[in-house]
């Protein structure tokens, strides 16, 4: 882990924050390895259940890359790893959920689509800016998934920014609340989470993306073999059975 990402534990929950506020949380070597140190911390970490990724500050949540650097190592095609993307070159199974504090610019966009839920502040302000800077965006690719083609395809080719209310409209927040509350909605999200049981909802999790990807027959099949050993598990039932105690389940994940 390196200063530019803080690793904060509280219970079974992380914040995990890129802190580099003087430079708008813009993404350099430092962030880069910081991040891909804490997903794999954070997955190999059976306490933990669910993280929250935020950025530093008030003005940004992360404006996209350092450019500075981009150009003093003179970048040309990043490698597919340059950034530890969630869902492709990095394997998360527990739910993310992106705290978006200001600007989430280019990576910043980026670093809300990668996560599975993403809650704004009202002063958040989107946009898939590469356009205006000569740079591509092939990780853009699975928002078409997510909110609608022409949408989609106005972002990508005017580089215009988008208002929180306008990103909830369309799909890609979930929630927009005031500044303030940003933190305590998203860790109250995360604790409703991770008071469910872990197998389901990392089942449920791949669900949404295999349902995403594949048709509505094959995705059905796919989500029986999924749930299969969701249904084998104790905590099947220990949900049940704790229901009829009248009592919270202890899950095992087992």
């Amino acid at each position: 882990m390196t200063d530019a990402i803080l690793f904060d534990e509280k219970d079974d929950i992380v914040v995990i924050t890129i802190n580099r506020p003087e430079k708008l949380n813009s993404i350099n070597q430092d962030v880069r390895t910081g991040l891909l140190a804490a997903w794999e911390r954070f997955e190999k970490t059976p306490e933990l259940k669910v993280a929250i990724l935020t950025g530093a500050g008030e003005k940004a949540f992360c404006a996209g890359m350092d450019l500075k650097e981009a150009a003093d190592m003179m970048l040309g095609v990043p490698a597919r790893d340059f950034i530890p993307i969630v869902g492709d070159s990095v394997t998360v199974t527990k739910p993310i959920i992106a705290a978006v504090n200001g600007l989430a610019f280019a990576g910043g966009w980026l670093f809300a689509q990668m996560c599975d839920l993403c809650i704004a502040s009202e002063n958040a302000v989107f946009g898939i800016t590469e356009a205006k800077v000569g740079r591509g965006m092939p990780w853009a690719a699975p928002l078409g998934n997510m909110i609608p083609p022409r949408v989609m395809m106005e972002l990508l080719l005017t580089g215009d920014p988008l208002s929180a209310q306008r990103a909830l409209e369309i799909g890609f927040v979930n929630k927009v609340v005031p500044s303030a509350e940003l933190l305590p909605e998203a860790i109250l999200m995360a604790k409703k989470i991770a008071a469910n049981a872990p197998l389901t909802v990392t089942a449920a999790k791949e669900l949404v993306y295999l349902s995403s990807e594949m048709g509505r027959s094959a995705a059905l099949r796919a989500a029986y073999h999924l749930f299969e050993p969701v249904y084998r598990s104790e905590d099947a039932l220990e949900g049940p059975r704790a229901f009829g105690e009248k009592r919270s389940p202890k899950w095992q994940g087992k």
